[in-house]
């Protein structure tokens, strides 16, 4: 059984297609569609497979699209703790407007969960024994109670199991409150949590050490997009600057650094190293078009570029 679980309340089918233009009021011919599994803690455990690693998916399902939704990832081979749902498993859009290189990302509407469908991911999540990290990434559909994710905290606390979030807004809030290992916030998903308009990155490091003094987490990496991302614990605080890449895609970057991270923990690796191996992840992924996610040879070969070659 895998030592790494991840729980996703809004899993999704990220559809991606390409039109030579975006252009109003006219039928426009998609092409080179890919229909992909999708959703925080889905995309994190797709990662980590491949990354040649094991992780286990826990999430809802429901519909004609959640059973193709399982399809898609028994066709990657992941292994997955499915609770059946009542509504249809959502469905994400991502067009690329082949004559700007601009990409166009259409979120629907998260599927409403009832109370005996998201308690039943907690009682699935409960079940797990010899579990040493928890990964709850994602938005919340409709009928999930905000403060989810504190008491998915709890349930890593009870079962002394590392939990790393990555959501935001109140969800966020709630978890911070109860106490987690890992956060993964961008800039502005840290300056609400320490009640800042905005941070520069000369406010960075204390606003993240307010959090953990206030043991409302261990670890921060603060994701900055092409700019990489920033280390901070009581005595670190250091910037992963990834090499320069051309991008096609930042469609599931953050999931893919997510994944790098805590894989490399799971493995016993040192936690800047970790870090370091997360963001050639999330660099990964943007070299690739669509949702395809980071690739180990192209993690491999940044990863090397950023530990050895100082970047």
């Amino acid at each position: 059984m895998s030592s790494i679980v991840t729980i996703t309340f809004s899993p999704c089918i990220d559809k991606s297609a390409t039109v030579s233009s975006l252009v109003p009021e006219k039928k426009l011919q998609c092409n080179d569609l890919k229909l992909e599994p999708g959703g925080g803690g889905i995309n994190v455990s797709r990662a980590i497979k491949k990354l040649k690693g094991e992780a286990t998916a826990i999430f809802p399902s429901g519909g004609y699209t959640g059973k193709y939704f399982n399809k898609l990832l028994s066709d990657e081979s992941i292994t997955s703790v499915i609770i059946e749902a009542k509504c249809e498993t959502r469905e994400n859009i991502i067009i690329n407007d082949l004559s700007t290189n601009q990409q166009y990302r259409f979120g629907m509407p998260g599927s409403p969960l009832s109370e005996d469908e998201w308690t039943a991911c907690l009682k699935a999540l409960d079940q797990f024994k010899d579990l040493e990290f928890i990964v709850a990434s994602g938005s919340l559909p409709p009928g999930v109670p905000l403060d989810v994710y504190a008491q998915i905290a709890k349930i890593s606390k009870q079962k002394k199991a590392k939990l790393i979030v990555d959501t935001s807004g109140d969800a966020l809030n709630h978890a911070v409150n109860e106490g987690v290992y890992l956060l993964k916030p961008n800039l502005g998903e840290i300056s609400a949590l320490v009640g800042k308009e905005e941070l520069d990155t000369d406010m960075l490091d204390d606003a993240a050490r307010q959090l953990i003094k206030k043991r409302k987490c261990e670890i921060v990496v603060v994701s900055m997009g092409a700019a990489g991302a920033r280390l901070i614990t009581g005595d670190i605080a250091k910037t992963i600057i990834p090499p320069a890449v051309k991008r096609k895609s930042t469609v599931g970057a953050g999931d893919s650094m997510v994944a790098g991270i805590v894989l490399s923990l799971s493995r016993g690796m040192d936690l800047l190293s970790a870090v370091q191996y997360g963001v050639s992840c999330g660099t990964a992924a943007t070299l690739n078009a669509g949702t395809e996610l980071c690739r180990l040879e192209d993690a491999e070969r940044l990863y090397h570029q950023i530990k050895f070659n100082n970047f």
